[in-house]
């Protein structure tokens, strides 16, 4: 088998888990436009603190259960943990439809949260690929994240004039039960373990998240993602100053989005293809400070403002791509589920820091201080990623693979 390039297997396990994630994500997304708006129709809902904590209750939920469903994930296999998180995820989209309150609606997205599967499906991802392919396959799922949150700004508007925000609820919970299937009828079936030891315990759980080159990486989706939702607190006003008024943001952020996975790809292919992966990754994490940078610099018309986030798409999807083939790549075999969930732990507490340290600054000091704050967290990654271990390449089966180097191997 030619070790460059994805088996039919591996094409089609890629494929279906990326399609499976972005039924979620896309469900997850519709509600994000419409809630802050439509909230105030729900009793309490006039009250910002409370919309603003059912949009974040997800999130905080996510990260609690994250590690949870890794490690029971390793323990009773993938499907059937990824299973139980999507009927969970239906059942609070259900509760949220039927809301007339907006602590229903919070209750609902707590219950949304708990079924935090992302970290058991780049696991199953993992399982179903060879590491040669493996940031190929994670660039197929993580280019899902951005493709589902421009789709959303095109569906969600149209939705919610046919069905209103109860029923985009409903079809989230609809989404889900769909990825059930898609779940059974699309992904393979996950080969066998062949590690002897026995599946990671609590007991073991400190060790892994002290180890070095782990950490780097979770230091890494935390201020990427801290990033993401700081930026998108202010980017969306500069671009109605710059003349773009919000109904029509979906015709800026559609072709940036779609671009950007046009210009990943080299970067993803050079990454895998000749085990550049920490060239890739210091590059792509100094492109993401000069486009803060850019940022910083207020550029009041869209033109510039398209290019400077064409840019950050780019880095953001690379890096969505990379990070969690790392992760996979560099922990131990009978603990990659919990890894991975480690790392998705991080990335959704960033999520949620990001929004406060975005709201904040943008209140006290204005966007410049945003996008600056972005900066000094990409400059500490930055050092961080430079210091990591670069992946030696090693053989089996007469294949080439890579793995962390033997001084700094998990």
């Amino acid at each position: 088998m030619d070790s460059s390039r994805m088996s039919p297997a591996e094409r089609r396990a890629g494929a279906s888990l990326a399609s499976l994630f972005g039924l979620r994500m896309l469900g997850l997304f519709f509600i994000l436009p419409l809630l802050s708006v439509e909230a105030h129709k729900l009793a309490g809902g006039e009250n910002l603190t409370l919309v603003g904590l059912a949009l974040g209750a997800y999130g905080l939920t996510q990260a609690f259960m994250q590690i949870p469903f890794g490690m029971a994930s390793d323990r009773w296999g993938r499907k059937p943990v990824i299973v139980v998180g999507l009927l969970l995820f239906a059942a609070g989209s259900v509760l949220a439809g039927a809301a007339h309150s907006i602590y229903t609606v919070i209750a609902g997205r707590v219950v949304q949260g708990a079924g935090a599967i992302s970290s058991v499906v780049v696991a199953l991802a993992a399982d179903l690929t060879r590491e040669q392919q493996r940031t190929k396959a994670m660039a197929m799922i993580g280019s899902t994240i951005g493709l589902a949150f421009a789709l959303s700004l095109v569906i969600a508007p149209v939705l919610y004039r046919w069905i209103g925000l109860s029923g985009v609820f409903f079809v989230t919970g609809g989404l889900s039960l769909l990825a059930i299937w898609l779940l059974f009828t699309g992904v393979p079936k996950a080969p066998q373990p062949t590690h002897a030891e026995p599946p990671i315990r609590a007991r073991d759980l400190p060790a892994l998240l002290m180890q070095p080159e782990l950490m780097r990486l979770n230091v890494g989706i935390f201020a990427l993602h801290v990033s993401q939702m700081a930026m998108f607190v202010v980017v969306p006003p500069m671009l109605v100053e710059a003349g773009l008024p919000l109904q029509s943001h979906w015709k800026f952020y559609l072709p940036v989005v779609l671009a950007s996975f046009i210009l990943m790809a080299p970067a993803v292919f050079y990454a895998d293809r000749r085990s550049h992966h920490k060239t890739v990754l210091v590059a792509t994490v100094l492109l993401l400070a000069l486009v803060e940078l850019g940022l910083a610099a207020a550029p009041d018309r869209i033109m510039p403002l398209a290019g400077l986030m064409l840019a950050f798409f780019v880095a953001f999807n690379v890096l969505e791509a990379l990070l969690p083939s790392l992760v996979s790549r560099i922990a131990p075999a009978r603990a990659r589920g919990t890894a991975i969930a480690v790392y998705n732990t991080t990335q959704t507490l960033g999520l949620f820091a990001g929004g406060v340290l975005g709201g904040w600054l943008a209140h006290a000091h204005g966007p410049a201080a945003v996008f600056s704050a972005c900066a000094g967290l990409a400059a500490i990654w930055l050092l961080a990623a430079a210091g990591m271990r670069p992946l030696a390449p090693r053989h089996v089966n007469g294949l080439a693979q890579s793995d962390v180097s033997r001084s700094g191997g998990a």
